[in-house]
């Protein structure tokens, strides 16, 4: 089922997320509708409070990338090598990450959030993570690249942290003015719906 993603200037988007307590059928049916949402708007990740939701809980997809491509990237799962397959798509549950003392790596990221929006942000090469997958059970990745920029941008969402937060002055400054026209135009809509 395709949910509604939360727009910039809706409240629980700068909503720190409370962890999730129960793995259930529920919180699988949940990870499987944020995935068809997700990949209906051409995104990789996606995180609970962009659908509503304050909770630690977000989903990545990221697809297939040839080495040397923006879509590449190493990893491994529980300290071993696996095929990428094994991991994505993959839903996560009251992440915990670590930053690796790495390169930083400045790039240009868009939100599903903030539709048609981009600017350069930077973030480390290389994370560590921990987290709970659907069923509960723990887990830990290792990863660079694309995979690594992606779970700092869902892991921020869980924390109630935007990525215009951390994007580069300069880019920022440029759609200042539409990303006011954005917070308007959500306002708007959660008056119209008795949300505001």
């Amino acid at each position: 089922m395709l949910l509604p993603i939360c727009k910039f200037g809706t409240p629980v988007l700068r909503e720190k997320g409370a962890p999730v307590t129960v793995f259930d059928d529920a919180l699988a049916r949940l990870a499987t509708d944020m995935l068809d949402t997700m990949r209906a708007a051409k995104g990789i990740g996606l995180a609970a409070q962009q659908i509503g939701r304050a909770l630690q809980f977000f989903v990545i997809d990221i697809p297939d990338g040839k080495p040397g491509t923006p879509l590449s990237f190493a990893f491994t799962l529980d300290g071993r090598e696996v095929p990428r397959e094994v991991v994505m798509p993959l839903a996560v549950a009251n992440p915990e990450v670590e930053i690796l003392p790495d390169d930083e790596w400045l790039e240009s990221e868009g939100c599903l959030s903030f539709p048609g929006l981009n600017g350069r942000v930077a973030r480390r090469e290389k994370v560590r993570m921990g987290y709970q997958d659907v069923s509960g059970a723990r887990h830990e990745i290792i990863c660079d690249g694309l995979f690594a920029r992606c779970i700092q941008h869902e892991f921020d969402h869980c924390q109630g942290v935007l990525f215009i937060d951390r994007m580069e002055k300069p880019d920022l400054l440029k759609i200042q003015t539409k990303i006011k026209q954005l917070k308007r135009e959500t306002a708007a809509s959660l008056r119209a719906f008795g949300k505001a």
